[in-house]
């Protein structure tokens, strides 16, 4: 085989590497996102372009803090409710999984405009080191998950380098 022909192969593999972890980037992020509809006005292009500039897709948004003692995660999950959150730890990731369900309809003037987000959802939150899972707590307030997980004992022992 050519040096031509064994680059090509190469490049090919990569491709195709890279078109599988996109899709699986896109099967595991879609459980995680939300649709908003907008509904029909009284004029039906004037409806159509609100549509169009306003649905959209929204990820849970998710922030990871820590110190010497504890994994922090926070989670934008508004309009829920705590029973339909689930959480659960997978090796060093945080998985947060459940139910949205939300609906709204109003009148702006001549919109009538319907926002809603339903169906399952998953966001996997990568954790810096093992946790104590025992010992974890979590609080669903204002649209705002936050877990709090001790850190294991092993993940928080420090350990001295000396240069020489």
């Amino acid at each position: 085989m050519s040096t031509l022909q064994q680059i090509r192969e190469g490049l090919s593999q990569a491709w195709d590497r890279v078109v599988e972890g996109w899709d699986q980037l896109s099967r595991n992020a879609s459980g995680a996102m939300t649709r908003f509809k907008v509904g029909r006005g009284n004029n039906a292009d004037e409806a159509r372009e609100l549509a169009e500039r306003s649905t959209g897709w929204g990820l849970l948004a998710a922030e990871v803090f820590e110190d010497d003692d504890h994994v922090v995660v926070r989670v934008e999950a508004p309009g829920m409710s705590k029973d339909d959150i689930r959480l659960e730890v997978q090796d060093d990731f945080l998985v947060v999984s459940g139910e949205k369900h939300m609906a709204s309809e109003r009148s702006e003037g001549r919109w009538q405009v319907t926002e809603c987000a339903y169906g399952s959802f998953q966001r996997v939150v990568p954790l810096p080191g093992p946790v104590d899972t025992t010992r974890a707590d979590a609080t669903y307030r204002n649209g705002v998950l936050r877990v709090e997980l001790p850190k294991s004992a092993d993940h928080r022992r420090k350990v001295q380098v000396t240069v020489h």
